[in-house]
C-alpha cells in the first residue's frame, strides 16, 4: 500500500513538473498537428476509472465471501457442540473440548497467518480428533448429526482459506497503478500555467481519490490483513461459550 501512495505522489509531482517545464514543447494549439494531448485526457481518465471500479467490485465480492465463510464456520462448530449434547457423556465432553480448542487455534494461530494468505496446521489437529471421537459413536443416531456439522465446518474453513489468498493477480494491480500514473501526469500537463491554484487542488483531490481506491482494492483483496480486515468475532464467541460451559 505504501508503494501505491509513493508512486501516485511521484506521478503527481512529475505531472506538475511537466506542466511547468515541458508543456510548451508537448502541446501545440495548431490544428495541423492532429489530435492533441487534451483530446486524449478524457478517454484516458475513463480507462483508469472503469477498471478501478470493476476490480473494486470483484475484490469486494471476495471480501464478502470470506466474511460469510468465517461466520458459517463458527456456526458449524456451534452446531457440532449442540449435536454433541446427544452423545454419551464421555464423547460429549471430548467433542465440546475439541471444539473450544479448534476455535482457539483458528483465532490465535490461523487468523494471524491468513494476513499473509497462509493457513495453519493447528486447527487440523483438533478436527482430526473430532473424527476419532465420531468413530466411537458410529451407528448411533447422533453420528449423522456430528458428521454433517463437521463436513459443513470443513467446507467453510476451506472457503475461508481460499478467500484469504489474494484473488486479483499482481499484473492487474500493476496495470491499474500504471494507468493511474499516466492519467495523473497527463492531467498535470494540461493544467493552466497561471492562475491554476483551483486546478491544482482539483488534481490533488483526483489523485487522492484514485490512489485511495487502488489502496482499498489491495486491502479488501486481503480480507484478513490490513486496515479493512475481518475480525474473528464469531469464532471467538465459540471460545467464550466453551469457557462459560466449563466454568
Amino acid at each position: 500500500m505504501a508503494l501505491i501512495i509513493i508512486v501516485a505522489v511521484l506521478a503527481l509531482l512529475a505531472g506538475l513538473a511537466a506542466n511547468r517545464f515541458l508543456r510548451p514543447k508537448l502541446l501545440s494549439e495548431d490544428d495541423d498537428t492532429g489530435m492533441a494531448v487534451k483530446d486524449l485526457v478524457g478517454p484516458l481518465l475513463t480507462l483508469t476509472v472503469l477498471p478501478l471500479a470493476f476490480v473494486l467490485v470483484t475484490a469486494n465480492g471476495s471480501y464478502g465471501k470470506a466474511e460469510v465463510a468465517s461466520r458459517g464456520e463458527a456456526k458449524a462448530v456451534d452446531q457440532l457442540v449442540d449435536a454433541a449434547e446427544y452423545a454419551p457423556a464421555a464423547q460429549r465432553a471430548e467433542i465440546q473440548a475439541d471444539a473450544v480448542c479448534y476455535a482457539r487455534a483458528v483465532r490465535t494461530q490461523e487468523w494471524p497467518a491468513m494476513a499473509d494468505g497462509n493457513g495453519s496446521a493447528a486447527p487440523s489437529v483438533w478436527s482430526t480428533d473430532f473424527r476419532r471421537v465420531f468413530r466411537e459413536v458410529e451407528g448411533k443416531p447422533v453420528f449423522g448429526m456430528l458428521v454433517a456439522a463437521d463436513n459443513k465446518r470443513s467446507e467453510e474453513r476451506e472457503e475461508r482459506l481460499t478467500q484469504a489468498t489474494a484473488g486479483i493477480p499482481g499484473a492487474i494491480l500493476w496495470f491499474l497503478l500504471a494507468t493511474l500514473v499516466i492519467t495523473v501526469m497527463a492531467l498535470g500537463i494540461r493544467l493552466p500555467r497561471r492562475n491554476n491554484r483551483g486546478q491544482i487542488i482539483t488534481l490533488v483531490v483526483i489523485t487522492a481519490l484514485l490512489t485511495t481506491t487502488l489502496c482499498i482494492i489491495r486491502d479488501v483483496d486481503r480480507p484478513f490483513g490490513g486496515i479493512i480486515n475481518i475480525e474473528p468475532t464469531a469464532v471467538t464467541e465459540i471460545d467464550r461459550q466453551g469457557n462459560r460451559r466449563n466454568a
